[in-house]
């Protein structure tokens, strides 16, 4: 089954190249900055909670002594946080917006999908180039642990792409789905420690990080680039939790694509 989506998306593997190519050319078409958005919106949104929480809420790492510490720990996480949030949103409309497409055109309906992470893996990525640039001006240097970083990435994708083509699968049929997880992503963002340290987590509420499989990632992208450390054995969590989402969402996808296109 994955096996003859995996050849199918490979024999249209310049399609789905050249769609991540428009994808970005429409960007450029559409704003004057074009892609520099990508990376400036995350940048923003970490510059914002560092000034109110750091300033207002004196929030501070402890065992850290770096003044830019909380700012560093807020980029982390939105660099994972960012691509996840981006694949699974994606995901969740990218059949119903390439409808008519899909209506007029054979081709494999797993490069959609494909088009998304691909586009959303080099935002991620443009992110990634500037942190390099800007973390020793903060006086946080890469080290040997960011070779790290290539397989986190790879585990944020693979829990992203399971999650958002099961979810993205089943909208095209209850388009109430795709509502409901504006919602639900909005939640989960709070209760993944992104703008927060886990030390200021009253004890209560640190259950719910045993049932969030982005949190370890997190926490992961926080050891690396701000402790400077390995991360630890929490990282099996996500991982299955990816191989699971991905064999379900793989399982929807091939029973639910013949009457995709009927239901668009």
């Amino acid at each position: 089954m994955v096996e003859t989506l995996i050849r199918a998306a490979w024999r249209y593997r310049g399609f789905v190249m050249s769609s991540i190519a428009n994808d970005f050319r429409a960007r450029l078409a559409r704003s004057r900055l074009g892609t520099a958005w990508v990376v400036l919106q995350p940048l923003a949104q970490a510059l914002i909670y560092a000034t109110v929480l750091s300033s207002v809420l004196a929030s501070r790492l402890q065992g850290i002594d770096n003044r830019f510490a909380y700012a560093v720990y807020l980029l982390a996480g939105i660099l994972c946080w960012s691509l996840f949030v981006e694949i699974v949103t994606r995901c969740l409309s990218v059949f119903i917006e390439n409808g008519s497409l899909l209506k007029k055109m054979q081709f494999p309906r797993i490069s959609l999908p494909l088009v998304v992470i691909g586009s959303s893996l080099v935002n991620n990525v443009a992110l990634l180039a500037v942190l390099l640039v800007l973390l020793p001006i903060l006086g946080f240097y890469p080290t040997l642990l960011w070779a790290w970083i290539p397989l986190l990435i790879a585990l944020t994708v693979a829990l992203a792409t399971g999650l958002g083509l099961l979810l993205g699968t089943l909208n095209v049929f209850a388009r109430d789905i795709g509502q409901v997880m504006v919602v639900v992503l909005q939640f989960w963002f709070w209760v993944t420690p992104i703008v927060y340290p886990l030390n200021v987590l009253p004890e209560q509420f640190k259950a719910l990080l045993l049932v969030n499989p982005v949190a370890p990632l997190v926490m992961a992208y926080h050891d690396v680039i701000v402790y400077q450390r390995a991360p630890g054995t929490e990282l099996w969590f996500p991982a299955i939790a990816a191989a699971l989402f991905l064999a379900l969402a793989f399982m929807v996808f091939r029973r639910a694509s013949a009457e995709m296109v009927d239901a668009l």
